[in-house]
């Protein structure tokens, strides 16, 4: 019998149990959903891949109420039975023996992720999954009976995209126009503007990396754009000047990171595994052995909305009422000489303060502090309006931070961090946070 008369006879036997009951399910989710179960059911490859193929190409032909409605099925129909679980678990307490472990686990793991791993066989699995965890974060609030399967996504991704299948490779004028067309895509940090915009960012004294895998050849998973210059970079702005004279690398002694971009929202949260920086500055280094300090010139993209909040516990304190009211005035489209001058030493105070004491779940608030952090870098030095560009003003109040990645310590400063969250920064750093009106009653850092 052929591949495509067992799909026929499968999806006949699969189709006369109930239906989905999900609101919103019509033809093309019972299609889909009728698809689902028998790929789960078939154990012959031959047959599998066709099913797989199928019930991606069902799956992908989805849209509004009828993809709704499947992810509703596979919240329900496809998790752990709870009285199976709960039996297998008594078994497990009254005996903690190695095969009944292996019993519980096999049936705490849900359905569904068997059947994400066969239609992950199917040729375009890999993004479509990517993409499936996408659309559910999306709306996981107003939805959270979806969290199993964001989870169960979460769960397999970080084991198919960790740090050993993912490829390095340089992005320059030469790279095909589909990935430059993305690069220009994707640019989160500092928005690409033109062509010409853009080929200033990959001439001689400037590099792209980007990070590719296997499964995704034409979709990058992040790029990293450096700037090759002399002395660490307090600015953005010669960085992006698209007119600005090409410098000869061979001279530079410092390699700054201005742009990092994750391209894959179905991938937020997924570590790549850590050292990806640090790659890139081996990689330079041997390219330019001059080379001696690997730093970045981030933005603080919490800030400004951590400022609002921390407005109101300024106002309570003695030392903070007058700033408190000082800081409605960075809302102010266009700011004078004076007010950035009476600002400065303020806001770097609580920008530094922020940084340091701002925690969520024991972490930096702050999301860039948490990644430079995690790959282990070093807080070094806060720039004063480093980028009046608007979105530098919105969300960093003009302040931009060096973190530098010294090699040598790398990875003791991720142990550190990954350990206890501990926050590696200069002594500037903490200087500015303690004089910061908000130490007074919260403490700064030691």
């Amino acid at each position: 019998m052929n591949p495509d008369s067992i799909i026929q006879r499968l999806l006949r036997s699969v189709a006369k149990g109930t239906g989905p009951r999900a609101k919103g399910a019509d033809r093309f989710t019972r299609k889909t959903v009728t698809l689902f179960r028998a790929l789960l059911s078939q154990r012959g490859e031959a047959s599998g891949a066709v099913l797989a193929r199928e019930a991606l190409d069902a799956y992908n032909a989805l849209q509004g109420p009828s993809l709704e409605a499947v992810f509703d099925v596979l919240a329900d129909e496809f998790s752990p039975d709870p009285e199976e679980v709960g039996r297998a678990a008594d078994a497990y307490r009254r005996e903690p023996s190695q095969p009944n472990l292996v019993r519980l686990m096999g049936v705490v793991e849900p359905r569904r992720q068997e059947l994400f791993r066969r239609l992950n066989l199917a040729a375009g699995g890999t993004a479509a999954l990517v993409e499936m965890r996408r659309r559910i974060h999306q709306q996981l609030n107003s939805r959270p009976h979806w969290a199993g399967i964001e989870a169960d996504l979460a769960h397999l991704l970080s084991s198919w995209f960790n740090r050993g299948f993912l490829v390095l490779e340089r992005i320059d004028w030469r790279t095909s126009a589909l990935i430059l067309e993305k690069l220009t895509q994707y640019e989160a940090v500092h928005a690409i503007q033109s062509w010409q915009d853009l080929r200033r960012r990959l001439q001689a004294d400037r590099r792209c990396f980007a990070f590719f895998h296997p499964a995704l050849p034409d979709e990058p998973i992040i790029f990293i754009e450096v700037a090759l210059t002399h002395g660490m970079s307090d600015t953005v702005r010669p960085l992006l000047d698209p007119d600005s004279p090409v410098a000869d690398p061979s001279e530079a002694n410092c390699a700054i990171f201005y742009s990092i971009t994750n391209c894959q929202e179905g991938l937020r949260g997924i570590s790549f595994g850590n050292f990806l920086i640090k790659q890139v500055a081996e990689d330079l280094g041997r390219e330019f052995p001059r080379l001696k300090t690997f730093a970045t010139l981030s933005p603080v993209p919490g800030f400004r909305s951590w400022l609002s909040e921390a407005a109101k516990e300024l106002a309570a304190l003695p030392r903070g009422a007058a700033l408190a009211e000082q800081l409605r005035a960075i809302d102010a489209p266009d700011w004078s000489a004076e007010l950035a001058k009476a600002l400065e030493q303020p806001l770097l105070r609580l920008c530094a303060f922020y940084l340091l004491n701002a925690k969520r779940e024991g972490e930096p608030r702050d999301p860039v502090a948490r990644f430079h952090l995690g790959n282990g870098a070093r807080m070094e030095r806060l720039n004063w309006l480093a980028d009046t560009s608007e979105q530098g003003m919105s969300r960093s109040a003009g302040v931009m931070v060096n973190y530098v990645y010294r090699l040598e310590d790398v990875e003791h400063n991720h142990e550190v961090y990954a350990n206890r969250h501990e926050v590696v920064s200069s002594a500037k750093f903490v200087v500015l946070a303690r004089e910061c009106p908000l130490a007074d009653k919260r403490g700064s850092r030691a």
